[in-house]
């Protein structure tokens, strides 16, 4: 088990395909945003660097919002992503960007500064959230606190950018946020089911969002940070984590499902041997059919089926 990843880069992709090609993903949510970004008319650009951002760019933006996401291909490691040069001509044509920060994104950074524009917007939900460059979970999106602040920047940004439709965006703000009650409800009604309930994990993908739940995570951080991280875990924390399994301490295995590693399939093989539910989780929207809510909602469903009637999820 201690050799489990090949040379650099140590992390898969679960299935095949080409790191660095464009993800071209226009129109997430809405109908009125369907279209290439090409199509510009008096509609502002923007660019998510995930497509959760996206997502609710487009959900803010209306009709009168282009939007593409960067990362979307459900078959891509997102820490090992290249920009292609599709990207950087999303990006340098982009009014608003959206982008995670804290070292998830980095490219981002590195086409804004290839393509400078004195005009554009630019979200960096780390330094919108106050979180240190050195912050150990980078997948904020999970937190339920991050949305609803990128969103009203959003809001606030396109007015900025188009204030004859400042109106327009202030409505669709309200009405994600009014959206989001949903979440936080199945959030509470969950924590009263089964709050402190130990769960194991491959990496820190939705940690935020366990937290939020009341789930106690029971793998070492270590453990977690080396997955993400493409590095071989110690083998002491590599027995620890089989035996959350084999003493069915944890209670579910929460596995990104978006890339694997030999250490994490071994993993995701012995939870279910040993009879523990898995629940897929991922780094990028799942697409189609997601928007953000309803795919916060269906982690939480999945979590909740797992917990009460012993059932696997192993993909949205």
């Amino acid at each position: 088990m201690s050799n489990a990843c090949s040379p650099p880069p140590r992390r898969r992709r679960r299935r095949a395909g080409v790191i660095g090609v464009g993800l071209v993903a226009a129109a997430l949510v809405l109908s009125a945003c369907n279209g290439p970004a090409a199509v510009t008319g008096h509609k502002l650009l923007a660019v998510g660097a995930e497509n959760e951002y996206a997502n609710v760019i487009a959900q803010i933006g209306g009709r009168y919002v282009s939007v593409d996401a960067v990362m979307s291909n459900p078959n891509t490691d997102p820490h090992t992503f290249e920009a292609s040069t599709s990207v950087a001509q999303e990006v340098a044509s982009a009014q608003l960007v959206v982008q995670n920060g804290v070292g998830y994104d980095t490219f981002m950074q590195q086409l804004e500064s290839s393509t400078p524009s004195s005009s554009r917007r630019v979200i960096d939900v780390q330094k919108l959230l106050g979180l240190s460059l050195k912050t150990k979970n980078p997948h904020l999106w999970y937190d339920p606190t991050t949305m609803p602040k990128v969103a009203t920047v959003v809001a606030h940004d396109l007015s900025l950018l188009s204030p004859q439709h400042a109106a327009y965006f202030a409505r669709r703000l309200r009405t994600f946020l009014t959206s989001l009650q949903s979440v936080a409800s199945a959030i509470q009604h969950f924590r009263s089911r089964f709050a402190g309930t130990e769960v194991a994990t491959t990496e820190p993908v939705a940690d935020y969002l366990l937290s939020a739940l009341g789930l106690h995570n029971v793998t070492p951080f270590r453990f977690q940070s080396d997955i993400m991280n493409g590095v071989d875990p110690s083998p002491e924390d590599i027995a620890f984590q089989e035996n959350l399994f084999t003493s069915h301490r944890a209670k579910v295995f929460c596995y990104n499902e978006q890339v694997s590693s030999t250490v994490t399939v071994a993993m995701r093989s012995l939870a279910q041997s040993s009879h523990v539910p898995v629940v897929a989780v991922y780094e990028t929207m799942p697409t189609p059919g997601f928007d953000y809510q309803t795919w916060m909602l269906a982690e939480i469903s999945a979590l909740s089926r797992a917990l009460s009637s012993h059932v696997s999820t192993k993909e949205l």
